[in-house]
């Protein structure tokens, strides 16, 4: 309680929107927070995800990063170690998690880099396909000082159509570094 409220003070200090409303009936789902251009990215989001009081959500790390002696922190700031050399594609891996928890929202970039990209990485998308959870877009809105939050959504059998409603809640969100956004896509 005393973290949630040490951030919300921040964030109010820095002009940012405390008052946002994630839909808390979602237990499993993908939260594709974009466009991920920096690494103030992470920071806000450990920020809203305490606001938010979403304490059962997660984000994904190389396994190594959860190795003593520092390992511990990761865990804490709600990270879930995924093997990037085993056996099982990271889609595999993250799909397994799903099935195993009945509580599990896991953090994806669309992007899946700060840099600027021309097309979208499709693996939060095959995640939530297999696993059959929805997907929940949430942006971090630089100009604005915000963060925008989706309805859940399903995916379909029309890939292309479902990313392209993707990209239509992302194109008019500014990231902090605007030359790396999706607006251009």
């Amino acid at each position: 309680m005393i973290i949630r409220y040490c951030w919300k003070m921040l964030f109010k200090l820095f002009g940012w929107e405390t008052k946002i409303i994630f839909p808390k009936h979602i237990k499993t789902a993908v939260i594709l927070i974009g466009p991920h251009t920096s690494g103030w990215d992470f920071i806000l989001g450990l920020g809203y995800r305490s606001i938010m009081c979403i304490t059962h959500s997660k984000f994904l790390g190389k396994k190594e990063l959860f190795n003593p002696p520092f390992g511990f922190i990761f865990h804490w700031l709600g990270g879930t170690p995924v093997d990037r050399f085993g056996k099982k594609n990271l889609v595999e891996q993250v799909v397994e998690k799903f099935q195993l928890n009945k509580e599990f929202l896991v953090a994806l970039s669309p992007e899946g880099t700060r840099k600027r990209v021309d097309k979208l990485k499709t693996g939060f998308y095959n995640i939530a396909k297999l696993a059959n959870v929805p997907i929940v877009f949430t942006g971090i809105d630089f100009k604005n000082k915000t963060l925008i939050v989706s309805e859940p959504f399903f995916t379909t059998e029309n890939m292309e159509q479902d990313l392209e409603k993707v990209m239509s809640f992302y194109r008019n969100i500014e990231g902090k570094n605007l030359e790396n956004d999706l607006r251009h896509l």
